[in-house]
């Protein structure tokens, strides 16, 4: 039994939000609590409403629309965020979201009834473009990170999280928690080249890797560049530069999965002919071994503080993040596997390498993923492009998941899809 989804809405839907914040070229700047997510928020709540949903806010501002099932209780729900990166795509979060309408939406016309109710819900500052940490509203809801400590989180303009969400009202006055599952579902784009390269339609996610997040101050002293000799200087940018080939050089040394990456450096002050005086970088690295990604997070910091000593200079540090890898549950990433090899499409299980509102909902509920192919392994970018016909499958094993996980109660007869018939 099952209900097709209407992949032409869908992307209308897409196509639709990615009109707030559009920048020139495509995609999307869509900062957290930001005008133009206040304008995507007011859009997405519109749509709940006229599916006929039972909209709920909470104090951080996740907001959820729940569809009745014949039985209350917990529901079935699907979920992302509409926050996107500076220079984002259309489908990256968004998609996890509106699928969830397009699941509603294509129930509601069907005429379909599920015992458990379902929802659909997007989560505040998943990207942690603007206020770091990221997953910060559902980390907030699902007990992760605690409420009054992520409301003083200054942004990276200065303005704290408290205020940002006053100033364009997206505080509601439900309680962290209120929003209490049955399951999880989250369908996103891979973000990566993996299903694209072996041809494949549908990721079946087992879990995502620990991520830790550290931004490291060093501090030097400031010096004329052609009349300081190197052995007197004190220079936090060439300790900031050994610390970024260390952090590589770990992920070499790790092998895959490890990752390093040094996405952010700022030296002053910033002249041609100054030695800098200080350096803040921040280090990424992600493992899905906890035990490894410690040992990573070791070896970078008494290599830094070694580089440190060397050249002088102090060095402090500072976690932005720190999320332990998480597994889903078998049964669900099961369910997720069984509908993408019913339905004819092709499909693997994988490790998500990006941190998603999923991994905070896993520890309370049965929890799981489904990836689509990112065009290229392009994502947080402009050109980000997920195909509709990959889209189409993507929200056809969402649908199917829901309605098993939901109890689907009445539906036509299985409809079997073709890869090659999907829009």
């Amino acid at each position: 039994m099952s209900i097709a989804i209407d992949i032409e809405r869908l992307m209308a839907r897409l196509e639709r939000l990615g009109q707030i914040g559009a920048l020139p070229g495509g995609g999307v700047k869509r900062l957290a609590l930001s005008p133009e997510d206040a304008e995507g928020r007011a859009l997405v709540m519109r749509w709940m409403r006229e599916l006929g949903l039972e909209i709920t806010t909470d104090v951080i501002g996740n907001c959820w629309g729940i569809r009745a099932g014949e039985e209350d209780g917990p529901p079935v729900v699907m979920g992302s965020h509409i926050d996107t990166v500076a220079t984002g795509g259309l489908y990256d979060g968004s998609l996890g979201v509106l699928a969830g309408l397009e699941v509603i939406e294509a129930l509601n016309a069907a005429g379909a009834r599920t015992r458990r109710p379902v929802a659909v819900a997007f989560f505040t500052n998943e990207e942690g473009a603007r206020f770091a940490p990221d997953m910060m509203g559902s980390g907030v809801a699902q007990g992760a990170l605690p409420l009054d400590e992520m409301l003083e989180v200054e942004g990276i303009d200065g303005v704290r999280l408290r205020d940002a969400l006053a100033a364009i009202d997206a505080a509601g006055r439900a309680p962290v928690g209120a929003l209490k599952p049955h399951s999880y579902l989250e369908l996103h784009i891979e973000q990566g080249p993996v299903l694209e390269t072996e041809e494949l339609q549908i990721g079946v996610v087992t879990g995502v890797q620990g991520i830790s997040w550290t931004e490291i101050t060093v501090t030097g002293a400031s010096a004329h560049a052609g009349t300081t000799p190197m052995a007197l200087r004190h220079d936090a940018g060439a300790v900031a530069a050994r610390i970024s080939v260390e952090a590589q050089q770990i992920a070499a040394d790790h092998g895959p999965p490890q990752v390093a990456t040094v996405g952010r450096m700022r030296v002053s002050p910033d002249l041609v002919n100054v030695v800098p005086q200080e350096a803040v970088m921040t280090v990424d690295l992600r493992h899905t071994d906890e035990a490894t990604l410690q040992k990573a997070e070791t070896r970078l910091w008494r290599a830094a503080q070694d580089f440190a000593r060397a050249g002088g200079c102090a060095i402090t540090r500072r976690t932005l993040a720190r999320f332990e890898p998480v597994e889903f549950d078998p049964a669900l990433v099961d369910s997720v596997e069984a509908a993408a090899h019913a339905r004819g499409l092709g499909h693997r299980r994988m490790p998500s390498g990006a941190g998603h509102d999923a991994q905070m909902f896993a520890p309370n509920c049965p929890s799981a993923m489904i990836f689509v192919p990112s065009q290229d392994g392009v994502s947080h970018n402009i050109h980000e492009y997920t195909a509709p016909s990959d889209i189409a499958g993507g929200a056809q094993v969402l649908m199917d998941v829901v309605c098993q996980q939901a109890e689907l109660q009445n539906a036509p007869e299985f409809q079997t899809i073709e890869t090659g018939q999907l829009p």
